[in-house]
């Protein structure tokens, strides 16, 4: 278990490229940026983004 293969390369282009971008998004609009973890798990991952696209973001109620 000492070399690297293409598996891990794909795992990492996988958390960095997707759960990194979630993590910002989530912070930004004012959710824990933990919630980007759901981004892992197939189904939980689409759903995420409809919550993330139709529900109304904390940062937007404190502005009003």
């Amino acid at each position: 278990m000492n070399s690297f293969s293409v598996w891990h390369l794909v795992i990492l282009v996988y958390v960095f490229g997707i759960v990194v971008p979630c993590w910002r998004i989530a912070s930004k609009a004012g959710y824990p940026g933990a919630l980007a973890l759901l981004a892992l798990v197939p189904v939980l991952n689409v759903i995420l983004l409809w919550l993330f696209a139709f529900l109304e973001w904390p940062v937007e109620r404190t502005r009003s």
